[in-house]
């Protein structure tokens, strides 16, 4: 390994819809060290925590269309079947649904669980009830893709949370995405829902930690049953 990939594997860059973020909160810093020294180190942690929080790593995908990949980092916090939120248009039966929950030290970068074409961006203003809480789908400001499978119609939605007040999604509709591709992300803590078709099983528990572009979240044509857990 040289040197350079040595720094590189070390030093995670920040994506660039984090960069006024940290040039703001480094600025800051400047202003409250002119006002008092000591000020300025608790501004410079901040700078670095928020440069922290827009850090955009590498992933390895799974490149297998059986696989649903988890979009987000954070704490797998439901797995259960309810019906899609009405604008997605994915029908009033209920899917299979895997929550994702993002606190403000999870990498917010959001990529896409599986590859295909987008039919449909649909945003819906709502509250900013805690992410954590099951209405929070329902309730909360929303921005949801469907992605257009050869298992048919996947949805993920992003979900702003109690902190968070700022949806980012650049892909727009007949955009094709592959596994693991980034297309968005949310400001300061939230939480990201799949909804997944019939024949596809959870491949995760509840309270597993999920990693973007890398967990499998669910798994189509497996003959194995639903992940259960204990704690040990």
């Amino acid at each position: 390994m040289t040197l350079f990939d040595t720094v590189r594997s070390v030093i995670v860059p920040v994506h660039k819809e984090g960069y006024p973020f940290v040039a703001a909160f480094f600025a800051a810093s400047l202003v409250l060290g002119w006002i008092w020294d000591p000020l300025f180190w608790v501004g410079l942690v901040l700078t670095l925590w928020c440069a922290y929080f827009f850090r955009d790593p590498e992933r390895l995908t799974p490149q297998d269309d059986q696989l649903v990949i988890s979009p987000a980092d954070g704490r797998v916090s439901s797995v259960q079947h309810v019906v899609p939120p009405e604008e997605l248009n994915l029908g009033n039966e209920p899917m299979l649904r895997i929550s994702v929950f993002m606190n403000v030290f999870n990498c917010h970068v959001n990529r896409a669980p599986v590859r295909g074409r987008i039919t449909n961006i649909a945003y819906r203003e709502g509250s900013f009830l805690n992410a954590e809480l099951d209405k929070a789908s329902q309730d909360n400001e929303r921005n949801g893709l469907v992605i257009e499978t050869s298992h048919g119609d996947i949805g993920v939605v992003q979900i702003a949370g109690l902190v968070a007040r700022r949806i980012v999604c650049w892909s727009k509709p007949n955009d094709f995405l592959d596994a693991g591709e980034r297309f968005g992300l949310i400001r300061f803590g939230s939480r990201l829902d799949v909804y997944v078709p019939t024949g596809a099983a959870a491949r995760v528990a509840v309270g597993q930690t999920a990693i973007a572009g890398e967990t499998v979240l669910a798994e189509f044509g497996s003959s194995k049953g639903a992940v259960t857990s204990r704690r040990s």
